[in-house]
C-alpha cells in the first residue's frame, strides 16, 4: 500500500488564488486594499529569504506589501515605536515581525505590542486565549495550513484520533486547539512522552512538529493514517557531493509513506501553505477591520 501524497504546493496555489479573488472584490466593491507590513530586524539570511518570498506573494495577490528593516542592534524602543505606528495605520491590516529576533530584544514584549486584530501570526497572548476558548481569533499560519489540508483530504475530522508530536507555542499547542475545535480526540505528545511510538500508533491523524530529522518511522504509523509532516530539517547529503545537504521532515518519508493512507512531503507539503495562510489571515483581518463578511474557506 502506498500513501496518497498531499501536494501542499498545489493546494497553496488554490488558496492564494482564492485570496487574490477576494482581494480583487474588496478593491472593486469597497475600494479597500488589504495591507501587510513585515518587519525584519538584522541580517539573518534565512529570515531575509522568508521576507522576500512573503513580499513577493503579497504583491502577487494584489495586496499592499510594506517591508521595514531595522539594524541588528536597533534598540527595543525603536522597534516598539514602529509597531505602534503600524497599529494606528489604517492602510495596514496585518503586522508580522520576523522571528527570531536578535538576543537583546524581548520577543514576548514585541509580539504582545502588536494590535491583536493585526497579529497575522496569531502569536499575541489575546489570540492564544481566544483560540484556546474556541472564540474568533487570528490563528497561527502553519497550523491553519495543516488544518486546511486535513479538511480538504478528509472532509469532516469529527471523532478522529489525532496525535500532535511537539508542544511549541507556534505549532504544537495551536494545532491541538484547532483539531479539538474540529471535534478530534487529541493527544499532545513530545520528547518526554512514555512509549511515544505506541501513542502515535493509535492515531488516525499524526502531526509531526518536533524538529528532529526523520524521527518518526513507518513502524510508528497506524496503517491508513494521515501524516502531516511540519518539520523542515537540513541534513548532510554526501550522495549529492561533498558539503551538500538536503531537506527532510520529522518523518522518515519512505517508511511512513509505505504504511500511511496520506502524507505530506518535505519539501512541498506544509511549507508552501504557511505563506498562503499568512495572506489569508491578512485578508481576514482586513474584512474584520471593515465589518465585512470573512472569506469562506480561508479561516479556521
Amino acid at each position: 500500500m502506498s500513501a496518497t501524497i498531499i501536494d501542499g504546493k498545489a493546494f497553496a496555489a488554490t488558496v492564494r488564488e482564492k485570496v487574490a479573488g477576494h482581494v480583487a472584490r474588496l478593491k472593486e466593491e469597497h475600494g479597500i486594499t488589504p495591507g501587510l507590513a513585515v518587519v525584519l530586524v538584522g541580517e539573518d539570511p534565512a529570515s531575509q529569504v522568508y521576507v522576500r518570498s512573503k513580499n513577493k506573494a503579497t504583491k502577487e495577490a494584489g495586496m499592499l506589501g510594506v517591508e521595514y528593516r531595522l539594524d541588528a542592534d536597533a534598540p527595543q524602543d525603536e522597534l516598539l515605536r514602529l509597531i505602534e505606528d503600524l497599529n494606528t495605520n489604517p492602510e495596514i491590516h496585518g503586522i508580522l515581525v520576523q522571528l527570531p529576533l536578535p538576543g537583546h530584544l524581548n520577543e514576548d514584549l514585541v509580539i504582545n505590542a502588536i494590535d491583536p486584530a493585526k497579529d497575522v501570526d496569531g502569536f499575541h497572548i489575546s489570540n492564544v486565549g481566544l483560540l484556546g476558548t474556541g472564540q474568533k481569533s487570528m490563528v497561527p499560519c502553519t497550523p491553519l495550513g495543516c488544518l486546511m489540508m486535513l479538511r480538504d483530504h478528509h472532509g469532516s475530522l469529527s471523532g478522529m484520533n489525532a496525535v500532535v508530536i511537539g508542544r511549541s507555542n507556534i505549532v504544537g499547542k495551536p494545532m491541538a486547539q484547532l483539531l479539538l475545535g474540529d471535534s478530534c480526540t487529541v493527544t499532545i505528545a513530545h520528547s518526554r512522552t512514555k512509549d511515544l511510538p505506541e501513542v502515535v500508533r493509535r492515531a488516525d491523524i499524526v502531526v509531526a512538529a518536533v524538529g528532529r530529522p526523520e524521527m518518526v518511522t513507518g513502524d510508528w504509523i497506524k496503517p491508513g493514517a494521515t501524516v502531516i509532516d511540519v518539520g523542515i530539517n537540513r541534513i548532510d547529503a554526501p550522495e549529492k557531493g561533498e558539503g551538500k545537504t538536503r531537506l527532510v521532515g520529522d518523518c522518515d518519508f519512505d517508511s511512513c509513506a509505505a504504511v500511511a493512507g496520506a502524507i505530506t512531503p518535505v519539501p512541498g507539503g506544509v511549507g508552501p501553505m504557511t505563506i498562503a495562510c499568512l495572506l489569508a489571515n491578512t485578508v481576514t483581518a482586513c474584512c474584520r477591520a471593515n465589518g465585512l463578511a470573512e472569506p469562506e474557506g480561508l479561516t479556521a
